[in-house]
């Protein structure tokens, strides 16, 4: 049985400088980085209409994470313009399985890091102790460098679709845009960079936990016993 002054709190931040607590720092860092960059964004798309009577209208369509692009609409600036000919059109596409993927994991990421590291700060001789903390801790850091790679990818595919669905390119597709008289021109759209960094950050998540892989692993007793067993085979050869 374990004791209880063995569960007590014992504040440590010595593992902070070494590198298993040093990278689930930075994996805690990024994590807030890659969900606030994507589930914090807000852009718009806009067109020029000219009609007779009406010269170079702004029509907006403004949207925002999740990215259910096929409930964001353009809508008429006024009532019954261009003569009733502008009918509200709704932007092509519903990416939010791909970006609730991708902020999901990072938002869960990142507190699994918080509890990580109370672990490592403050019962670090529990977790040395009981040979079933690393285990566990290998295998969460397994699954989400496998979560991070999938998300990201899925993520990345996710907004080149975006950036095509609030394009230029969506003017062939809006049915008043072809009517008579009507004449739509591509004006603008909120720039995407913070989406570019949430992909990038993405990354760095999948390449920090794919590298702190090695140093979870030599805290478990995996490592001990292959390196018993090579030492132990060294020596029979030697013998």
């Amino acid at each position: 049985m374990w004791s209880s002054r063995m569960f007590g709190l014992q504040v440590d931040c010595g593992l902070l400088l070494e590198p298993l607590g040093f990278i689930k720092l930075l994996e805690w860092i990024f994590s807030i980085f890659a969900f606030s960059t994507c589930g914090g964004f807000h852009g718009e798309t806009t067109l020029l209409v000219s009609c007779k009577g009406a010269v170079n209208q702004t029509v907006t369509a403004a949207f925002a994470y999740p990215f259910r692009l096929n409930t964001v609409r353009f809508s008429a600036p006024v009532s019954n313009h261009c003569a009733g000919t502008w009918t509200d059109t709704y932007l092509v596409g519903n990416f939010s399985s791909s970006a609730q993927f991708f902020v999901t994991l990072a938002v869960l990421a990142f507190l699994y890091c918080i509890a990580a590291l109370v672990v490592y700060i403050g019962y670090k001789h529990v977790y040395q102790n009981n040979s079933k903390f690393p285990l566990i801790d290998l295998a969460v850091t397994i699954v989400t460098t496998f979560l991070w790679l999938v998300s990201t990818s899925a993520w990345a595919k996710a907004l080149a679709d975006i950036k095509i669905s609030t394009g230029a390119g969506i003017i062939p597709l809006i049915d008043s845009c072809r009517a008579p008289n009507m004449i739509c021109y591509f004006g603008s759209v909120t720039s995407m960079k913070t989406l570019n960094v949430s992909v990038v950050f993405g990354l760095l998540n999948m390449i920090l936990w794919g590298g702190n892989i090695w140093f979870v692993y030599k805290d478990t007793d995996l490592h001990s016993q292959f390196i018993r067993g090579s030492q132990g085979m060294y020596s029979a050869q030697r013998i």
